[in-house]
């Protein structure tokens, strides 16, 4: 009876986050114009610096239809990423199954993308800044594409552990490139600003990892009962079908950053992305002070993380990150766990579950995330979001196993209550602190250092959870609480607000200040 209500109530939920989503995305003010006016037609626009690029696109003037698309196709990448890690949480006890696997064995299976995805971060995140937005984010498409068919064809766990390892390298590259092309292709302030869409990446996993439960669900009916063991393989295949779209759109919408291209001394390059992605006339002029390219030794960037002016962000961004994540994975990848063992349901109501506090509150909050982030800013959304978390986790150690309609109704509003606070707080905007928090010389580097060092606290979370939760059952949630009280510590420690802030401004202020120094100093006779 009540799968029935909690999948209407799912559907209510849907339509009104796809309205509320696409009643979010700015339209250009001057509509018909933009695709009927040429930017040939248009006034021209001089590029003198790299700086002048940054500026062009923070202010909002530069606002093109093929811009958009870039930020959509960025989300979709983001989409993959929570559909793959998503995809084999139902599937686990059917793999345990056909491939005899004992508990660390199906750990062993769980954790493999998280491992892949520490490394694919770290050296992602530096080849990002190197090579470029574009063909980093061309390369992940095709390691979804391989990996998934890969996993749905595996003959053993060790084909399978080895292609969720190749996917979740995929993976790891894919956040620092698609967060990159968030922050570099929006505005700074106001609707469609960096914060609102470094922030909308929650709603895009969220809608995925619906998207997962929705794919299970359908799989679920259409299959005979007697093949529902191949739901995982079904299901993880089914995620090389929007990178192959993505794919194939990429010559039509795709481009590099223009301040990516800028920052590293092709303005003329940053000039004609401008033009193709927003329509804007834009020309290098004859006094331009062309940019020298990067000369790079080493890992400069990783260093530069730990600079006195950078120092404090980095450790509260990967202390936030490894809060949130810890919990979250303990939490919504282990929610089938949870929902089927703890709460004592069976498969249809375990899916069903599963894809309704997703959608109801996990996608909502994603969307309250998005709409209240230039308002109200990372910080106070991040430390409410944690708090809540907290009493949820706490109130279910207090419940224990349910004995009863009413006790289970009221644990599943706990685990609602905790997805709610992840999506619209930490879940949202941990992205804003790694990500805005740096210029753009930096921004991949950062993003890369933060996702794989993080990742480590979700593999942990991944293989443990399920060995956490034989031993302890509801006692679990205990541990899983420390998780939001150590991101409340790092946010007290220090408030810092990263929505609004323009890095790439405060870069060139302080370059341009440690040479006006360097000028004056009076050298010393030889």
């Amino acid at each position: 009876m009540w799968t029935r209500v909690l999948i209407r109530l799912g559907s209510s939920f849907a339509i009104r986050t796809v309205r509320s989503v696409a009643a979010d995305i700015p339209v250009h003010p001057e509509g018909a114009r933009v695709s009927t006016q040429s930017a040939a037609e248009r006034p021209p626009v001089l590029i003198r610096s790299a700086q002048d690029v940054t500026e062009l696109v923070n202010s909002g003037a530069a606002r093109g239809s093929h811009a958009k698309m870039i930020v959509l196709l960025a989300l979709g990448g983001i989409f993959l990423d929570a559909y793959d890690l998503t995809s084999l949480a139902y599937g686990i006890t059917d793999i345990k199954q056909q491939f005899g696997l004992t508990s660390v064995g199906a750990g062993a299976v769980t954790a493999s993308i998280s491992v892949g995805a520490i490394l694919g971060a770290w050296f992602g995140g530096v080849l990002v800044d190197r090579l470029g937005r574009y063909r980093v984010f061309m390369a992940d498409m095709l390691f979804f594409v391989i990996s998934a068919l890969g996993c749905a064809l595996a003959p053993n766990a060790e084909v399978l552990i080895f292609f969720r390892f190749l996917m979740g390298f995929g993976v790891g590259m894919d956040i620092p490139v698609a967060m990159a092309f968030l922050a570099e292709f929006s505005r700074l302030r106001g609707k469609g600003s960096k914060g609102a869409r470094t922030a909308s990446w929650s709603t895009a996993w969220y809608v995925a990892t619906s998207g997962c439960y929705v794919v299970i669900m359908a799989l679920y009916f259409l299959l005979p009962e007697a093949h529902h063991g191949l739901l995982w393989r079904f299901t993880v295949g089914f995620g090389a079908v929007p990178a192959l779209v993505i794919l194939l759109v990429r010559n039509k919408y795709m481009n590099e950053s223009p301040s990516w291209a800028a920052d590293n001394g092709d303005l003329r390059r940053a000039a004609e992305i401008l033009t193709r992605s927003y329509g804007v006339n834009a020309t290098v002029a004859e006094d331009a002070q062309v940019p020298e390219k990067p000369e790079r030794k080493g890992l400069p960037e990783v260093k530069r993380l730990f600079e006195r002016r950078y120092r404090a962000r980095t450790f509260q961004a990967l202390t936030i990150g490894l809060a949130q994540t810890f919990g979250y994975n303990a939490v919504a990848y282990g929610l089938p766990v949870i929902i089927a063992s703890i709460l004592a349901q069976g498969a249809l109501n375990t899916i069903s579950a599963s894809l309704v506090l997703n959608l109801v509150f996990a996608v909502t909050g994603g969307v309250l995330g998005i709409r209240l982030a230039n308002r109200v800013g990372a910080w106070k959304l991040t430390f409410v979001g944690f708090s809540v978390q907290l009493a949820s986790l706490v109130a279910l150690a207090l419940i224990g196993k349910p004995d009863g309609t009413a006790y289970v109704l009221f644990a599943i509003a706990a685990l609602g209550a905790f997805m709610f606070a992840q999506a619209s707080g930490p879940g949202a905007h941990f992205m804003s602190f790694a990500s805005l928090s740096y210029p753009t010389s930096m921004r991949g580097t950062g993003l890369g250092f933060n996702q794989g060092t993080l990742r480590v606290g979700s593999t942990l979370a991944l293989f443990f959870f399920p060995v956490l939760s034989t031993a302890l059952a509801s006692g679990v949630f205990w541990v899983i609480a420390l998780a939001p009280l150590m991101g409340l510590i790092a946010l007290i420690a220090k408030r810092w607000e990263p929505v609004g802030y323009d890095a790439d401004a405060a870069e060139a202020e302080s370059e341009r200040a440690q040479v006006s120094r360097a000028s004056s100093t009076p050298r010393r006779p030889a």
